[in-house]
């Protein structure tokens, strides 16, 4: 169940996506966390009754933590923030200077599939705007249900609700890279009408984080009663601009309650839930060291803490140091892949040595935590080795800054590998992308990498085009 519900090759996309999602812009992704809490604080409130206490809580898909560090500064629990992108984590640090905070949760990378914490040692698990990126959903149920304690509680928000009135033509972009006509059909509430996701699934589609957005509202109460013993649900059904607003008016008329189910049928939305495991309630202790709540990834076994601060499995050779205020709890295999660190396949930009793999045209490295870059001109090149041994495809992670589009023709992107061509890219929208194209058998390979058009930000003098933060060689 779990190898179908996400695929490592996914894993692997949300770590880059998260790592360099803010792309150097700390004071834009401030504003967005804290508008994100402002949302998810009203929700938990006015769920505080059924949720009771709150200690120990586990956030999983945390992302920065944001709204950990709100659990624990706003409403006074202690508990864990978990992502499977270590360095948003790590970013999330900032918050503690930024915002005049006092508590931190403990920080810990580790796979919603796979949580490393023992059954039954949790009160509350919250997730806000994670449970679509993966296709099997029950799965994430499964394993939640399984560290919460009998009468704990699961809180998801965020989760969008499929709609019926939709020709689902294409994927929907993030506001700031909506074309204009774009933006106008959103104001008018028409776009809904025609994008088959929810606003942003585009960018996260293209990085290759898969999107499931197939549950309606009747999927998740069916979902919910399966698996809990008692539930409450809050619905948020679009009313942007004329076009959905008719709608759910006429929406709501129809339903026999005068309630929102109908509008949220037919228009979608997002769902909150509040989700009690059945039984009678059971203590757990609010004062119990934090290692005592967890469990080995790879084994299972009981964790400690050393002295230097490492979580290690008492029955395998299992270890865990603490990494900029961050565990590493990823099973063994997984954190081989998802971090490999400097690497002969990888260019990673938030890597030390990288530099040694890269050739002409990079100007300095920028950014902070993961969210390291660096920007080309016309062209750049760099050297990758199959270690594999296998036949390989180049990934290329970027950023399409607006000048670019603004500077002339279509931008383009073309690499060349060992001289010879192998594909070249039009770019249609602003913001993150990837690239990915498969490469010719070869022991390495020396990359080309020219975009055009070039662009100038006085009083600067150098030569822009596109900014990239990583190259590396995947398993075709």
């Amino acid at each position: 169940m779990n190898q179908e519900a996400q695929s490592l090759a996914v894993k692997r996309a949300q770590v880059e996506f998260h790592n360099f999602a803010s792309l150097g812009e700390p004071e834009r992704a401030l504003r967005v966390y804290a508008e994100e809490n402002v949302r998810r604080g009203a929700i938990i409130r006015n769920h505080l009754e059924f949720l009771g206490d709150m200690t120990p809580y586990l956030e999983i898909g945390a992302n920065a933590g944001h709204s950990s560090y709100m659990l624990s500064n706003e409403f006074g629990a202690d508990g864990f923030a978990s992502d499977i992108s270590a360095d948003s984590l790590r970013h999330g640090i900032v918050l503690m200077d930024k915002w005049g905070l006092q508590k931190a949760p403990v920080r810990i990378t580790a796979d919603a599939l796979h949580l490393p914490f023992a059954d039954n040692s949790l009160r509350c698990v919250m997730a806000f705007q994670m449970l679509s990126q993966f296709m099997n959903i029950e799965a994430i149920f499964l394993e939640v249900k399984r560290v919460l304690a009998p009468g704990g509680v699961f809180l998801f928000a965020e989760e969008p609700l499929r709609r019926k009135l939709s020709l689902r033509l294409y994927r929907c972009p993030y506001w700031d890279t909506m074309k204009p006509w774009e933006r106008k059909l959103y104001e008018w509430g028409l776009l809904g009408y025609l994008v088959r996701d929810v606003i942003g699934a585009a960018q996260e589609e293209g990085f290759g984080i898969r999107q499931n957005h197939s549950m309606e509202l009747k999927d998740w109460h069916a979902l919910i009663v399966r698996h809990f013993g008692e539930h409450e649900f809050e619905l948020f059904v679009p009313e942007r601009g004329w076009g959905e607003r008719v709608v759910k008016n006429i929406a709501r008329k129809i339903d026999k309650h005068g309630s929102d189910w109908v509008p949220a049928r037919l228009l979608g939305g997002t769902l909150a839930a509040a989700c009690k495991k059945a039984g009678p309630a059971q203590a757990v202790e609010p004062s119990a060291p934090f290692e005592s709540r967890l469990q080995c990834p790879d084994c299972g076994g009981k964790m400690a803490l050393d002295p230097e601060q490492t979580l290690y499995c008492q029955q395998c050779p299992y270890k865990a140091p603490i990494e900029g205020n961050v565990y590493n709890l990823l099973r063994s295999a997984d954190k081989k892949e998802l971090y490999p660190g400097d690497r002969e396949d990888v260019i990673d930009f938030s890597l030390p040595a990288h530099a040694k793999q890269l050739g002409e045209g990079w100007s300095d490295l920028e950014g902070q935590y993961g969210n390291k870059y660096r920007w080309i001109g016309a062209r750049a090149t760099a050297k990758l080795t199959n270690i594999r041994k296998q036949p390989q495809k180049l990934r290329v992670r970027g950023h399409a800054h607006a000048n670019w589009f603004a500077a002339g023709p279509a931008p383009q992107i073309a690499i060349q590998i060992n001289g010879a061509p192998l594909r070249t890219w039009t770019m249609e929208r602003t913001g993150l992308f990837i690239l990915e194209a498969d490469l010719p058998d070869a022991p390495f390979y020396d990359v080309a990498i020219e975009a055009t058009p070039t662009w100038q930000f006085p009083p600067d003098d150098r030569v822009f085009t596109v900014t990239l933060s990583m190259l590396r060689l995947d398993p075709q």
